[in-house]
């Protein structure tokens, strides 16, 4: 039965379809490696992990229940147990007695649930479920504004043919698929949804983001009256479009504030004044100016900031009352989505393939002719080596003009091999031109050689564990919030604790008389941490947590209080 196993009778029985899901049931155990990560579970269960309940189910017969599986998952991440695989090399029995069970599935088993759980294809509807949690009418306004941005996943495998796309961070076109991400105000992840082929973040917006943010009743369809916005995007220029702007605001009364594309002119200096914006909490002095602008036949207002080289930084917006300051605090704070990124990826490794293989997409769906883009690329490259030639044959007839007798033979020598190698480029060109007219530039997947066909990796099991990773990482965030105030330099100290806690080893004692589960953390590194995790346990404890599938209350203690009892 594997390594660590101690409840035989209820595997026997389960593996005969005679018994239910293992229930947690506690003993009492010291310095439990990593036993720290359940500090974190009254935060997961606030934003929402067991909504997972609603929407998933496993036969009664399993031994691991849902409860133990997605809590497990949760737990993994906040370990930084970065995939399945990764349990190998961790003790299985540990990790189980932090759970109240014998130990945690092994990877084939765990890997079975993670695709028993795909193939139910809950996973938007789970989104949905957590954002209705996420943003009620208490917290609605953290949703008013909303920051959007794709994330470029890179595939290395062979099995699946997916197009080429730019990767900023390592300046290449490679096979990669593109996730859109939304994080609110505060820079909390909203939700997540999956690229197919090579669409634009426009794209994702209108036909993707918006259908989800409706059905989870974070946007309505009924706003046609409304003179304010219902909500605000904030997003780079690779989503600019006057003409979309503009859609956006009239079907849907969504507000955009985005940088300003082909900036040509400059504002006097004498029109900026010295405002204070606040940019993700830190109030900034910037010289701000704001003035009307048209756009495509489109009324936008325009926001500019100077910055300290005289460089104007543009960005414009729909909305239509807020004021220059938080525009400009909006747009600047738009890296808190890219610090999300970077630390997703270094802590959660989010960027893993959870489960192995293809699935096709729609024959039907319009693509980039890939022999059209190939030829307009060769284009492109014959036309700047016609520029770059270009650039030096003709300043050679004024030379010819200004220049002495004795030099003129070899400035015609120069003006003969330009003149010979614009018109070799002009040839190439025609040809180009010529074989790029027998393509269209867009047709269908089926249209496309079947051995090239484009297809898609399987995307249900990534966009659950994006979800758990969502839920993490807010847990993660709001246990940071609360110990923020109880540190000098919160900054840079209050997460660096957070995974300090989840790493320390506890002690466990359940009572089940009182029906209690005590969890005593062990001393940390710093007094000062020390201190600021006996006010997190006021805090903790005043929440009354009940372990999931038990009826113990969980009492969080740390061994540095000298009233605790262990």
């Amino acid at each position: 039965m594997g390594i660590a196993t101690s409840r035989f009778e209820e595997r026997t029985l389960c593996s005969l379809g005679k018994a239910g899901h293992a229930q947690p049931e506690f003993e009492r155990n010291q310095a439990l490696v990593g036993a720290g990560v359940l500090f974190l579970l009254p935060a997961l269960l606030s934003q929402g992990l067991l909504k997972t309940k609603e929407v998933y189910h496993f036969p009664p017969s399993h031994y691991y229940g849902l409860e133990s599986i997605v809590l497990t998952l949760a737990f993994m991440a906040l370990s930084r147990i970065k995939n399945p695989e990764q349990l190998k090399q961790c003790k299985p029995g540990e990790i189980g007695r932090i759970i109240g069970l014998d130990r945690v599935p092994e990877v084939k088993c765990l890997r079975d649930k993670i695709n028993s759980l795909s193939q139910q294809k809950q996973a938007s509807r789970l989104n949905n479920l957590l954002i209705q949690q996420w943003y009620q009418a208490d917290t609605k306004e953290d949703a008013d504004f909303l920051y959007i941005d794709g994330h470029v996943r890179i595939y290395y495998g062979y099995k699946a043919n997916l197009p080429l796309k730019y990767v900023s961070r390592q300046k290449l076109c490679l096979s990669a698929t593109t996730e859109y991400w939304v994080n609110d105000a505060k820079g909390l992840p909203v939700m997540m949804v999956m690229g197919e082929l090579t669409e634009k973040l426009q794209t994702a917006i209108e036909h993707s983001i918006i259908p989800q943010l409706i059905e989870a009743n974070l946007l309505s369809t009924d706003c046609q009256q409304a003179h304010i916005p219902q909500c605000t995007f904030v997003f780079d220029r690779e989503a600019y479009e006057p003409e979309f702007f503009q859609r956006l605001w009239s079907v849907y009364k969504i507000a955009i504030i985005t940088y300003r594309k082909n900036v040509k002119d400059s504002w006097s200096v004498n029109d900026f004044n010295t405002k204070a914006v606040s940019v993700s909490g830190q109030s900034i002095n910037m010289d701000l100016c704001e003035q009307k602008t048209e756009l495509g036949g489109y009324q936008f207002r325009e926001i500019r900031r100077l910055g300290i080289n005289g460089h104007q930084t543009a960005i414009i917006t729909t909305h239509p009352s807020i004021d220059t300051s938080t525009v400009a605090g909006r747009m600047f704070a738009r890296w808190s989505q890219e610090n999300f990124f970077r630390y997703l990826i270094q802590d959660y490794d989010f960027d893993k393939m959870i489960s192995f293989g293809v699935e096709t997409i729609d024959p039907k769906k319009t693509i980039v002719n890939p022999e059209y883009r190939k030829l307009s690329h060769q284009l492109k490259k014959i036309r700047e080596k016609i520029q770059r030639v270009s650039s030096k044959f003709y300043p050679l007839v004024e030379q010819i003009i200004d220049g002495d007798l004795e030099q003129l033979p070899q400035i015609t020598d120069k003006q003969m091999q330009y003149k010979h190698l614009l018109e070799k480029y002009a040839i190439q060109e025609k040809n180009i031109l010529h074989q790029r007219e027998l393509h269209p530039p867009r047709i269908t997947l089926e249209q496309m050689p079947e051995n090239q066909r484009y297809n898609k990796l399987k995307t249900e099991s990534k966009l659950l564990m994006n979800v758990i990773k969502m839920i993490c990482y807010r847990a993660e965030s709001a246990v940071a919030s609360i110990l923020a105030p109880f540190l000098e330099n919160a900054d840079n100290e209050k997460r660096m604790l957070v995974k300090q806690i989840i790493e320390s080893n506890a002690d466990i004692i359940p009572d089940y008389q009182k029906n209690t589960l005590t969890v005593v953390l062990y001393s940390l590194s710093a007094p000062r941490y020390n201190n600021a995790v006996k006010n997190l346990n006021i805090l903790l404890n005043q929440t009354e947590t009940v372990f999931p599938g038990s009826n113990l209350t969980v009492i969080f203690k740390t061994s540095a209080d000298s009233n605790c009892e262990r």
